[in-house]
């Protein structure tokens, strides 16, 4: 048995780029931001950015077309995938993940509107102000 799942929260780095397949499937490209901070043992501010390429298809990638744009905090959930193509002659590769929920973080815009629940798909405001909002869970329920 083995697992293909990735985790992260970041920052849209551009807008979302829909298309379309020649079958009518909605695909939605877009670039996440994660970064990491950290103090090393001299006590100098460190800060590395990694860059993730993400694609969302169907519904997923309407909901992510409509309501994502660039600065944007979301929570991505997938699989890490590598897929390549030939150009001119030349192979390219890329590697990026599928998502399979996307949760945006960071509150809305006053001027955006929330989803309708036919087109949240599983990308959910509600959802994630609750999860955010705390667990919901009461502490003697832990069981550890």
């Amino acid at each position: 048995m083995s697992v293909n799942k990735w985790i992260g929260i970041g920052r849209l780095t551009r807008e979302v780029e829909m298309k379309y397949s020649a079958t009518g499937v909605a695909v939605a490209n877009f670039t996440l931001a994660c970064d990491e901070k950290w103090t090393s043992k001299s006590g100098e501010k460190k800060e590395s950015v990694e860059f993730i390429r993400c694609v969302a298809f169907k519904k997923l990638a309407e909901v992510c077309g409509k309501y994502l744009t660039k600065g944007k905090q979301v929570y991505i959930e997938g699989k890490l995938t590598n897929r390549s193509w030939e150009k001119e002659g030349v192979t390219k590769y890329i590697t990026e993940i599928v998502a399979s929920d996307v949760q945006f973080l960071g509150g809305r815009p006053e001027t955006q509107a929330q989803p309708k629940p036919e087109q949240q798909a599983k990308s959910d405001y509600q959802h994630v102000e609750t999860q955010t909002g705390g667990s919901g869970i009461d502490e003697g329920e832990i069981p550890f």
